[in-house]
């Protein structure tokens, strides 16, 4: 199983403490050696930074607990593969963009049946089962707003991230 962390801040915070444990654990002390990911969400837009290599040896990893960036909101994510092998592509947390705004998925579990299942106009670049469910979550939405984008233009704030 993979491992998580998210924050949400009422003011932009730093994680550099909680996430140098994370990075530990991503093959130090823990077996999530096959990569590691975060998505800091800054203003409307994002910064991901993710490595297929554990990322207690990952100098990716290391730039990102030297240097505090600050956000509202950040997910993180350590991986043990058991769907889709260690490569880039396969690699958590997965964003997309949609209607103007980034949208962030980790997923830590096993989905049974997930190459068999329809996520429209949405296409995974990798080949696990998270980024199946990612855009299968994305699908229904994606249409319902494209159908009816005017009605929906006051109620947008409910389904976009709340501080962008």
């Amino acid at each position: 199983m993979c491992e998580l962390l998210g924050m949400s801040a009422n003011v932009p915070t730093d994680i550099c403490f909680s996430f140098t444990g994370l990075v530990q654990r991503g093959g130090g002390t823990g077996p999530h050696k096959d990569g590691w990911g975060i998505t800091f969400y800054e203003g409307k837009g994002c910064r991901t930074f993710k490595d297929p290599q554990p990322s207690f040896q990952s100098p990716i990893a290391k730039l990102v607990q030297d240097y505090p960036i600050k956000s509202c909101s950040v997910v993180a994510h350590i991986r043990q593969a058991n769907r889709g092998r260690v490569a880039l592509e396969n690699t958590h947390p997965f964003t997309r963009e949609l209607w103007g705004r980034n949208w962030t998925y980790a997923h830590n579990g096993q989905l049974k049946g997930y190459k068999s299942l329809k996520t429209g106009n949405f296409h995974p670049v990798g080949e696990t089962d998270s980024e199946k469910a990612f855009l299968l979550a994305a699908a229904p939405f994606n249409r319902a707003l494209s159908a009816h984008a005017g009605q929906y233009a006051g109620r947008f704030q409910v389904y976009r991230h709340p501080r962008g």
